[in-house]
């Protein structure tokens, strides 16, 4: 692979979303002169600040998995440590079979170590063929299998879609039967390699984390919301000399001279030494069209789902909610809405901005779901509204309501989605000075479009070490992508 010398060079990145922002910051470090072009005419992606009924809320976002350095640590660089803060409650629930019911504790992305882990989730009939595992044959997973298909083979169907699924689907928007096991869930994809019984694989898995177990917060979010990360980036890498050009589309890449690349924006013409594309699939394979044309294809051919966040704000004095963070929903149940979060009993500070204020958001739209999508905004809050009278018992009328559509705004990670990212990297590092970093690479989560931002960094130096790592063994995202 050929790279490209940037140090004190010219690094154009395509896409101010936290990845391309984080490149930048990183770029800026090592002495290259950085332009950031996004062609929407707002920094920060699928991260979104913004306010309902005078408190600030995230409206895409809200959360970071701390247990990864990257996200949490670039908070820090650029000024938000006073402002971090883990959430004031963890403790969610399933909205299953009539009733809130606690999440289950002792799984691994809803796949059990044992049948009594999920007590009171499932029937007896799916408690029972749980316990069938230990005897069936091993089930190979070969170089890739769905989650759902693998684990409903093992365990029965129930656990996928009483459990996995709302998991999966809060990640990634997403249907668990199709979803890729490597790519998604790759330590149960690693165990599952290992062993002949799955829930054995879970045990292991829990058994070696209980061996070094981790201190802190699993998930961290940031006073005024995490969508407030990416604009903090984008101020630092100004103050610190880059230039970021928004309402900026790039109409050409192409190769300059034997190492350079001419990129197109509007009027202007911009030769630089290396090129960071951190843009969404579909337009990272119009931009390398010309160039890469191998990868340009397996890029138009990623899907994504669409999905839309509903914020409504009530009085407290009028509405009263179960304790903890919120509820996710399994679509077997046949509800519209996937999930509730609690935003208000969730994080703290929104409490604090105004304690007679109760703000919570529902997240409708998955894989494959378009008829919902297509609903006016008053009708997505009156279906969130009912679900919620339904699920809650929450019937009072909200003070401020907001829709928040992301059009195609989750990467889907199919069945060979990994073998996919090898293939489009293989291609661009055949080219000199050019990189791809973002969330359809190495994880949806704020921490792995950071650490895919880190390794295109890299690559431009020559250095591939953290490009093979991550392809190894993608940043497993858990929560905090645009769904709940």
């Amino acid at each position: 692979m050929n790279a490209a010398r940037t140090d004190g060079g010219q690094v154009v990145v395509i896409g101010a979303g936290i990845a391309g922002l984080a490149a930048a910051h990183r770029l800026l470090g090592r002495g290259a002169r950085v332009t950031v072009l996004e062609a929407s005419d707002r920094v920060g992606g699928k991260l979104l600040p913004g306010e309902i009924a005078g408190v600030r809320v995230d409206l895409g976002a809200e959360s970071m998995l701390a247990r990864r350095p990257e996200a949490v640590t670039l908070a820090r660089e650029v000024g938000l440590e006073a402002r971090l803060q883990p959430p004031a409650t963890a403790t969610a629930s399933l909205w299953t079979r009539g009733a809130l019911r606690p999440m289950p504790k002792g799984h691994v992305m809803g796949v059990p170590g044992t049948a009594a882990a999920l007590s009171g989730v499932l029937s007896e009939e799916g408690l029972a063929r749980i316990e069938r595992d230990a005897d069936l044959p091993r089930t190979e997973v070969g170089d890739d299998v769905a989650v759902g298909e693998f684990v409903a083979a093992r365990l029965g169907r129930e656990v996928v879609d009483r459990l996995v699924e709302p998991l999966l689907g809060g990640v990634y928007a997403g249907d668990a039967y199709r979803i890729s096991m490597r790519s998604a869930v790759p330590q149960l994809f690693q165990a599952a390699q290992e062993h002949d019984s799955l829930t054995e694989a879970v045990r292991e898995i829990q058994a070696k984390a209980a061996a070094a177990p981790q201190t802190g917060p699993v998930f961290m979010g940031i006073e005024g919301g995490v969508g407030s990360l990416p604009l903090a980036v984008a101020e630092s890498v100004r103050a610190r000399g880059g230039e970021i050009l928004t309402g900026a589309r790039v109409t050409e890449l192409r190769r300059e001279g034997r190492t350079g690349w001419r990129v197109v924006t509007g009027d202007r013409v911009l030769s630089a030494d290396a090129v960071i594309v951190a843009a969404p699939a579909p337009a990272a394979a119009e931009l390398l069209r010309a160039e890469a044309p191998a990868a340009a294809t397996e890029l138009a051919a990623v899907e994504y789902a669409s999905m839309a966040l509903v914020t409504l704000a009530y009085r407290r004095s009028e509405a009263r909610l179960p304790e903890g963070s919120g509820f996710l929903v399994p679509p077997v149940d046949g509800r519209t809405i996937k999930a509730s979060t609690f935003a208000s009993q969730k994080w703290g500070w929104i409490a604090d901005e105004d304690p007679d204020l109760i703000v919570l958001r529902t997240s409708v739209g998955r894989y494959g779901e378009t008829e919902i999508l297509r609903r006016d905004d008053t009708d997505l809050v009156a279906v969130s509204r009912r679900d919620l009278q339904a699920a809650t018992g929450l019937d009072a009328t909200p003070v401020a309501t907001r829709v928040t559509r992301w059009d195609s705004g989750l990467p889907q990670y199919p069945v060979g989605h990994h073998a996919r990212v090898v293939r489009i990297r293989e291609h661009v590092g055949k080219l000199p000075g050019l990189a791809v970093c973002g969330a359809v690479y190495d994880g949806v989560g704020i921490p792995a479009c950071v650490a895919s931002a880190y390794a295109a960094v890299d690559q431009i130096h020559g250095d591939l070490q953290a490009v093979q790592q991550l392809t190894a063994h993608p940043v497993q995202s858990l929560h905090g992508g645009a769904g709940e």
